[in-house]
C-alpha cells in the first residue's frame, strides 16, 4: 500500500504543470503571445515586447547578452551628456520602470533590413554572428493618458551564442 501512495505522488508530481509560467511558442502558432526560442532577432524582439507588457524583469534579462552595452544622450543637462551603461545598471532600471508605471506597450514598426553582418574571430567560442538593425517603435507607458505614446529609432545589435540571439548593443538614435 505505501508503494502504491509513493508511485501514485510520484506521477501527480510528473504530471503537474505551472499553470502561472509562460510556455514557448509553439512552432505553428505564429500569432501566439508567448515566448520564442530567440532563434532570430524578430523572435528576441517578441521576447522583449512580452517582457515589457507583462512587467517580466527574467524574461528580459534572457534578451540581453552578458555584454551588453546601451548609449544614449541625456538632453536634461546642458549642454547634452552621454549615457552610457552595462547589463546590470540596464536591469536594475528597467526594473524600475516596470514597477513605477502601470501598463508599458512597446511596438516595433519597423525593422530594417541587416545594415551589418560582424563575424568576430575565430578565438570567441561559442559566438556565430553578430547582425545590427535600426528598429522604430512605439512606446506608450500607463494607456498613454498622462503621458503622450513616445516615438523613437535605436540602433540594435544582436549577437548569436549558440543556437539563440541576444541584445548585445543599443544606441537609442535621434530622430
Amino acid at each position: 500500500m505505501t508503494r502504491f501512495i509513493l508511485l501514485a505522488f510520484a506521477v501527480s508530481l510528473l504530471a503537474c504543470k505551472n499553470p502561472f509560467a509562460p510556455s514557448l511558442a509553439d512552432e505553428n502558432a505564429p500569432h501566439s503571445r508567448l515566448l520564442t526560442r530567440q532563434r532570430n532577432p524578430e523572435e528576441v524582439l517578441s521576447n522583449f515586447q512580452y517582457a515589457y507588457t507583462f512587467k517580466d524583469s527574467l524574461i528580459y534579462s534572457e534578451v540581453l547578452d552578458s555584454t551588453f552595452l546601451f548609449k544614449s544622450i541625456n538632453f536634461n543637462e546642458y549642454p547634452p551628456m552621454p549615457i552610457q551603461w552595462g547589463r546590470d545598471d540596464e536591469l536594475r532600471k528597467t526594473a524600475q520602470m516596470f514597477r513605477f508605471f502601470s501598463t508599458l506597450d512597446v511596438v516595433w514598426n519597423t525593422l530594417s533590413q541587416p545594415d551589418t553582418v560582424f563575424f568576430p574571430n575565430s578565438s570567441s567560442e561559442g559566438i556565430g554572428y553578430i547582425i545590427e538593425h535600426n528598429i522604430t517603435f512605439t512606446l506608450t507607458l500607463n494607456g498613454g493618458i498622462e503621458i503622450p505614446p513616445l516615438n523613437g529609432e535605436v540602433l540594435f545589435r544582436f549577437i548569436k551564442r549558440g543556437n539563440k540571439y541576444y541584445i548585445s548593443f543599443w544606441e537609442d538614435l535621434i530622430i
